[in-house]
């Protein structure tokens, strides 16, 4: 091995050092955004496009929402979809990637109310469509932030022409695809109890839900025995369980399993001063009843018989015939068998306010009876109406979302007119509105709704005739699953789902063009006004003026035409779900686009495991409403991004770490690099410990690409050696290679990322640097034009052709700096090159296995050397003239001493059958090898360093022959 010392000062510049001017310190942070701008000006991504006969591969972006700046999962997620799109294209697709942004709905509207709030404006002051000019504004402002910040983490694709939902012609294509619905029977208006947000006054989809732990009040309450066949139980009570006391106004019936054991109690002792008095008498389920009596203080009651046929009873709702409550609830209460009540918890009988519940309100929808049972006692804004007694105007929630009194007003009602049975608090996960974290309530309201089980009157039934059933066979037969648990995940979801709840009650979107008929019923056959004239001309007038156009004066008019009376028919001013924006895109990015998609579909979907209830979700039912299948081909889910304690990351907890924040200290090579390695399939950890581990691998990669670059320098199409003619040892690294570009392309397909880095990182750490690189030092530093070296620096272009193109998708910027050190030039970059072809003849199994049992015999004998290192017998393994005892078999493997004197970097090795001594080194983990290890003979060559015989015999004083030969 060469080396500079004061001994070797003459022949040093007759060295074939590494010369480059690859920097051992990357400097990313600075150097990122020159290459983000070389990209621009060349247009790597216009170029791609110009490339004929590819087929093509479009990931279809999932829209962020376009308000605030980027976060980590933001990051992790578009670095994902990058990688995604990178890899395909330099597999030979044609890898199209058209970002987007999701710009209506709540969250920006709820910003500009903010606002107003601040200046103390009221927004129903504000002209709609001045009011809906400032939230175009606001997302337009936040797309361009988001957008550079896109592009600083490395992210190709068609930047200068995103989509946005918000655009005249996406908001025309949204309006035609919920048309679609309008026309083919699947939508009606219904009324029933949809996720309401009392501060946001709308309904809210599940994905707009997340769960807090929350302290509510809970009661038990009394449903007096009203009339009944059932002797025993007459004068007797029935006792329900609530946690929303606010629902006990809207009560219509109690149900009880037919399958639970009932008692009859009486209670025999009981405080003085208590809601339960002794004598009274209760139905209660026997599992639950002494925990029952616990909460009501009861110190002693009785069984005293079982609760027998309840069917017929009926019930008086506690507040029957109170002084003031003017009839309200003086009607009899249902009480009846319901197949979802159980004996886990309460009293083994459920309260039912149909308007507030949903398994009750399908209870009473199947049984018919929804006409009596539906109340509409709470307003938009949570309040209780004006008009209802005892409790008009209560509020359930405040305006800030903190507990309002309506919950105590009427524990506090109960309790006056001996309703009560017991009242306490229980903390339980509770949904919130995700936005304005407030909690949120079931309220029935009229919304307007998909019906997903209703059959589609398009024709169309390759996958069934209802949007479930199309949905259920598009997840099974359509769509291949990365991991493959979001099939069962999202097969679950939309198995149990009920019908899409599409209209919200805001102004910022796109509205449901749509008009009624005035005295008309939802259930009539003319309810809703369905002509194509009418629908053209809104579309005509959204593509050029935007969905602004329906809330212009004359609007109604205007779109009406000649075709229907306008005093004969109101529009409808509810906007759509924004998830139906976000599930309308892949009909005008993917359909609509001439980058788009030839088929209309996407080849993946790519967002995070919430997305199964989301954009997954919507985008699934929207396109087998209106195209009769899924619109994307494949759904890959990635998990959240945790701390590195493994906590979610909160401006609470103040464990945020924003993407910029890791360019701006590490680069974004680094990110990317930790994407690569994390799986990202389930939830991944990031702190400053885990990217100081990230940044370190780094390193060692970057000092690997340093040293092939070093010796690739003035290598030209004459250093070429055929495959034929190279030695054993570059025989093995290409067949390595072979293997490896398997094993490379595919992981990239099956989104392999972190198999495919640790592959690659195995190969040059455990392959190139320990061992190909370590070996062939020698040969490449001190050989002159020798077969050997021409043929390490013929596999060494082969290795930096495919590194720096398989590591590109990953590492965007220090590939670039790779390629441009061996391919400069103005146009020049590697994000324009296709992953090599890998010739099928490097692959030589036979001789891999031979140079792996070579490679075992080595570290035997670098075993002995080091020990004989370490005792301070010799210095360097060229000092080393190992003895080599082999078995018969294992002399089979050695063919040549002085190639095996290579690979073990010694200056001479001798290779014997012999037995061998026994204070010979020896390793359990290769039999039937032995090692001693004395000095080598000669001297030392002043040039390599090697120690040999011929050493001073030459031409050239103080050189061996083959040293003599390169310098001649």
């Amino acid at each position: 091995m060469c080396a500079d010392t004061p001994e070797t000062t003459d022949y040093k510049s007759t060295l074939n050092l590494p010369r480059t001017d690859f920097p051992m310190r990357a400097g990313l942070p600075k150097r990122e955004p020159d290459w983000l701008a070389r990209w621009e000006r060349i247009g790597v991504y216009d170029r791609l496009r110009e490339k004929q006969g590819r087929t093509p591969f479009t990931l279809h972006d999932g829209p962020p929402y376009a308000n605030g700046n980027l976060h980590i999962g933001h990051a992790l997620n578009k670095i994902l979809k990058d990688m995604v799109v990178r890899s395909q294209q330099m597999m030979g697709r044609d890898a199209r990637y058209i970002p987007g942004w999701d710009c209506h709905g709540l969250p920006i509207e709820w910003k500009i109310e903010e606002q107003y709030r601040q200046k103390g404006r009221d927004k129903d002051d504000v002209p709609i469509n001045e009011f809906r000019g400032e939230c175009r504004d606001f997302a337009a402002e936040w797309v361009d932030i988001q957008r550079e910040q896109f592009k600083r983490l490395g992210i190709t694709g068609n930047w200068a022409d995103p989509y946005l939902t918000m655009d005249f012609h996406a908001e025309r294509v949204i309006a035609e695809e919920f048309q679609t619905f309008l026309m083919n029977g699947t939508l009606y208006q219904g009324s029933k109890p949809v996720m309401w947000s009392p501060v946001e006054k709308t309904a809210l989809a599940e994905a707009e839900v997340e769960y807090h732990d929350k302290e509510s009040h809970t009661v038990w309450v009394k449903f007096a025995v009203r009339d009944t066949d059932n002797d025993a139980i007459k004068g007797a009570s029935v006792v329900i369980w609530t946690t929303t006391p606010w629902t006990m106004p809207s009560n219509k019936a109690v149900v009880y399993a037919s399958d639970i054991s009932y008692g009859l109690y009486e209670v025999t002792d009981a405080p003085a001063d208590n809601w339960v008095t002794t004598g009274e008498r209760f139905l209660l389920a026997d599992k639950l009843a002494e925990g029952v009596f616990a909460k009501a203080r009861v110190t002693a009651f009785s069984r005293i018989g079982d609760a027998g046929d309840l069917s017929g009873t009926t019930l008086s709702h506690p507040l029957h015939g109170v002084a003031g409550s003017e009839g309200e609830w003086d009607q009899p209460r249902d009480f009846r068998a319901a197949d979802f009540v159980t004996d886990d918890e309460g009293t083994g009988f459920v309260h039912c306010a149909p308007s507030h519940g949903m398994e009750e309100f399908e209870l009473y929808r199947d049984l018919r009876m929804l006409a009596q049972v539906i109340t509409y006692n709470v307003n938009e804004d949570g309040r209780f109406r004006d008009d209802l007694p005892f409790f008009g105007g209560k509020a359930i929630l405040k305006p800030n979302g903190k507990e309002g009194n309506a919950n105590t007003a009427v524990i506090e009602k109960l309790a006056e007119v001996g309703g009560l049975f017991a009242r306490g608090k229980i903390t339980h996960s509770y949904p919130h509105s995700w936005r304005s974290k407030a909690p949120i309530i079931f309220r029935n309201t009229p919304q307007w709704f998909a019906a997903i089980d209703r059959p589609v009157g398009d024709g169309q039934d390759d996958y069934g005739t209802t949007i479930r059933e199309r949905a259920l066979r598009s997840i099974d037969e359509l769509v291949t699953w990365t991991p493959q648990r979001g099939r069962n995940r999202l097969h679950a979801m939309v198995t149990q789902r009920p019908d899409w709840v599409l209209s919200r009650q805001r102004a910022w979107g796109v509205p449901l063009t749509c008009f009624v008929k005035k005295g008309t019923l939802p259930t009539d056959p003319d309810f809703l006004l369905r002509n194509p004239a009418v629908n053209a001309r809104i579309l005509q007038a959204f593509e050029t003026e935007g969905a602004d156009a329906w809330y212009e004066d004359g609007a109604k008019a205007r779109f009406l035409g000649a075709d229907a009376n306008p005093d004969d028919y109101d529009q409808v001013f509810d906007v759509l779900d924004v998830w139906f924006d976000s599930g309308s895109t892949h009909a005008f990015v993917l359909r609509d686009r001439k980058d788009g998609s030839e088929d209309g579909l996407a080849d993946l979907y790519l967002e995070g495991t919430d997305q199964h209830r989301g954009w997954f979700q919507s985008s699934l039912l929207q396109g087998c409403g209106t195209m009769g299948r899924a619109p994307y081909r494949g759904v890959m889910t990635c998990g959240f991004t945790l701390d590195s304690k493994g906590m979610k990351m909160s401006k609470s907890l103040g464990n945020i770490i924003p993407p910029k924040q890791v360019t701006d200290q590490y680069g974004a090579d680094i990110l990317r690099l930790w994407v690569a390695q994390v799986d990202y399939t389930n939830d991944q950890r990031i702190g400053d410990e885990i990217l100081k581990g990230v940044a370190d691998s780094y390193r060692r990669l970057r000092n690997t690409l340093r040293f092939m670059l070093g010796s690739l320098t003035d290598v030209t199409d004459a250093d070429h050696v055929d495959h034929a003619d190279m030695p054993d040892l570059e025989k093995l690294i290409l067949h390595k290679l072979a293997v490896l570009d398997d094993r490379v392309r595919t992981g990239y397909a099956a989104y392999d990322f972190q198999g495919v880095l640790r592959a690659i990182f195995d190969f040059t750490t455990l392959d190139l640097s320990a061992f190909y690189f370590d070996v062939r030092k020698d040969t490449l530093y001190c050989d002159g034009d020798t077969l050997e070296r021409r043929a390490a620096r013929t596999v060494l272009k082969l290795l930096f052709e495919r590194l720096t193109t398989w590591l590109a998708p990953i590492l965007v910027f220090t590939m670039e700096e790779v390629w441009l050190e061996v391919n400069p030039g103005d146009e020049s970059s590697v994000h324009l090159q296709d992953f090599p072809v890998t010739p099928d003849v490097w692959k030589d199994q036979a001789l891999a296995d031979r140079m792996e049992s070579l490679r075992a015999l080595r570290r035997v004998v670098t075993g002995a050397i080091e020990v004989k290192r370490t005792a301070k017998e010799i210095g360097s393994s060229l000092e080393a003239k190992p003895i080599v005892y082999l078995s018969p078999d294992m002399a089979d493997v050695v063919r040549d001493a002085d190639d095996f004197a290579t690979l073990c970097i010694t200056s001479d090795i001798e290779l014997t059958t012999d037995a061998a001594p026994d204070d010979a080194y020896r390793s359990d983990e290769v039999p039937g090898v032995a090692v001693r290890v004395v000095r080598a003979e000669g001297e030392k060559c002043q040039r390599c360093w090697k120690i040999e015989p011929d050493v001073g015999q030459h031409a050239h004083a103080g050189v061996c022959g083959r040293c003599d030969d390169a310098l001649s």
